[in-house]
């Protein structure tokens, strides 16, 4: 899964506006050459109205369909007065727009108010057949109608399948970062411990130096602390085992291993031996495995894959690049769940995610993940 392209809504809202403007001057022409010249002109109205309604139906799609539905009924109601000479109100540009509507409600919008809406549209389709029934332009609109409600209802379908394997992904993700806590508390504590020891072997020798023995400790006591508060809020099955978390050594395990299913995969890590908080540790493994699957499933053109670890005062960064040419298929929906599990993890630590195609060719995976200083309390 990966994050909606603001894009992707311009060009479909762009497509959609023009699509509503070729029918309704196929409309307004149709009108014009059967009724007269003047006689587009009332329809061509409130198709606009309607139609405009449509293209803003992201902002509030509970009011845009309640006033393209009372457009709509005033369409079909003011052809019915006595001494009015109008085409049939539900057109095919009416109807189009008034289906974007009902289709957007029908997807979105609580079940209740969802089918009031959908239920107001089959009823302004009724008055259109009671009105001027067996036409085509009856026909149209309640084929807009019926196609609004089915792919409303698919696209609604499709969403809470998605949202639901979202949480399923997301709880999961949770349940394995609180299963390292219990990694977290043993490394902190086993330290303590050791240090309280040496206290003891230092007061019975050497009494005036046990202060900085002490204050090893409590500095050791307060990082544990800080590290436990990261992950505390996360719940855990008690049945669930504890694996034990991967050191900064398994990532040359985890890459000689894909080197050998998948394209080389080249390792930088920083030359310096400075510790990282163990729940930084882990999530640094853990996103580079999940990277380099990424790549053997999507990726299996890249000959090559860039692992880069650093770390500066205040961060650690990995980055997990390919050179997969430009043309390599990435499933956006499909098989993209890992994607929620990271950014899960990443966000809990108080980092950040960014994936997406790099200048030229191939694909990266670049997260920051802050490294918790040791504070009182």
């Amino acid at each position: 899964m990966t994050l909606p392209n603001p894009w992707a809504k311009v060009v479909s809202t762009v497509g959609l506006g023009v699509t509503f403007l070729v029918v309704i001057a196929i409309q307004a022409v149709a009108l014009a050459q059967t009724w007269g010249a003047a006689s587009w002109v009332p329809g061509a109205a409130a198709s606009v109205m309607v139609c405009g309604l449509a293209l803003m139906r992201h902002r509030e799609r509970t009011w845009t369909a309640v006033a393209g539905l009372g457009v709509a009924a005033l369409a079909v109601l003011v052809p019915l007065l006595p001494g009015t000479r109008l085409p049939a109100g539900l057109g095919p540009s009416l109807a189009l727009g008034l289906a974007v509507l009902v289709g957007s409600a029908v997807r979105v919008l609580p079940t209740v108010r969802a089918g009031i809406i959908a239920g107001a549209g089959l009823l302004l389709v009724i008055a259109q057949f009671t009105a001027r029934p067996a036409t085509a332009v009856s026909a149209i609109a309640a084929a807009a109608w019926l196609a609004a409600c089915g792919v409303g209802l698919s696209l609604r379908r499709l969403d809470d399948r998605a949202t639901a394997t979202a949480k399923r992904v997301r709880r999961a993700e949770r349940l394995e970062l609180a299963r390292e806590l219990h990694d977290i508390v043993a490394h902190h504590i086993t330290g303590m411990l050791i240090q309280a020891q040496a206290a003891q072997v230092v007061a019975r020798r050497d009494p005036q130096n046990v202060s900085d023995s002490l204050t090893e400790i409590e500095t050791a006591g307060i990082e544990a602390m800080a590290a436990m508060r990261r992950v505390v809020g996360l719940l855990r099955d008690t049945d669930d085992a504890a694996p034990a978390s991967p050191g900064r050594e398994g990532l040359n395990t985890l890459v000689e291993r894909f080197s050998h299913q998948g394209p080389t995969v080249r390792l930088h890590t920083p030359d310096d031996d400075t510790e990282w908080p163990p729940e930084v540790t882990s999530t640094v493994y853990r996103i580079v495995q999940e990277a380099l699957t990424n790549v053997l499933r999507h990726a299996s053109h890249a000959r090559s894959v860039d692992v880069t670890v650093g770390r500066d005062a205040e961060a650690v960064t990995v980055e997990v690049a390919d050179d997969a040419p430009p043309h390599s298929v990435r499933p956006h929906h499909r098989g993209g769940y890992g994607l929620i599990g990271m950014r899960e993890r990443v966000e809990t630590l108080g980092g950040t995610l960014c994936v997406g195609p790099r200048p030229g060719a191939g694909w990266s995976v670049r997260a920051t993940l802050p490294v918790p200083t040791a504070e009182p309390g």
